[in-house]
C-alpha cells in the first residue's frame, strides 16, 4: 500500500489564488517546490508558473496548484495554507515531514 499522501491545498489558499488571478486578468497557477539550500539545508520556492508535464496539479474552481515530481516526496501529508497576519500575507506549508525549521518558514531540515 502506497502511504504517499499529496498535499492538501486549504479553501482559504485557493481563495487568495482566484483574487490574483482576477486582479492578473488570467489565470494564474501557483506552484510549491523544495530546493536544496535555506539555513536548515531546504527551501520552499513558491511562484506563479505555468503547468508542466510532470507536475501533480491540485485543482478547486478553476484554480491550480503545482507540486513537480521531485519536491512531491518532501511534501507528503503537507498543508498549504495561505496566512494574513500583521506582518505580512504569505502562503504557507504546514509540513509534517520537516524535523526543523527556520524563523523565516521558508526553510526546513528533514
Amino acid at each position: 500500500m502506497d502511504l504517499t499522501l499529496p498535499p492538501k491545498v486549504t479553501d482559504r489558499a485557493f481563495a487568495r489564488l482566484a483574487e490574483i488571478a482576477e486582479s492578473a486578468g488570467a489565470p494564474q497557477s501557483l506552484r510549491v517546490a523544495v530546493e536544496g539550500g535555506g539555513c536548515s539545508g531546504f527551501q520552499y520556492e513558491i511562484k506563479l508558473d505555468e503547468p508542466a508535464e510532470d507536475d501533480l496539479v491540485l485543482e478547486k474552481d478553476g484554480q491550480k496548484v503545482l507540486v513537480d515530481s521531485v519536491s512531491l516526496p518532501f511534501l507528503t501529508g503537507a498543508v498549504i495554507d495561505f496566512s494574513e497576519e500583521l506582518i505580512g500575507a504569505r502562503f504557507v506549508i504546514d509540513n509534517p515531514n520537516a524535523t526543523s525549521s527556520c524563523g523565516c518558514g521558508t526553510s526546513f531540515s528533514m
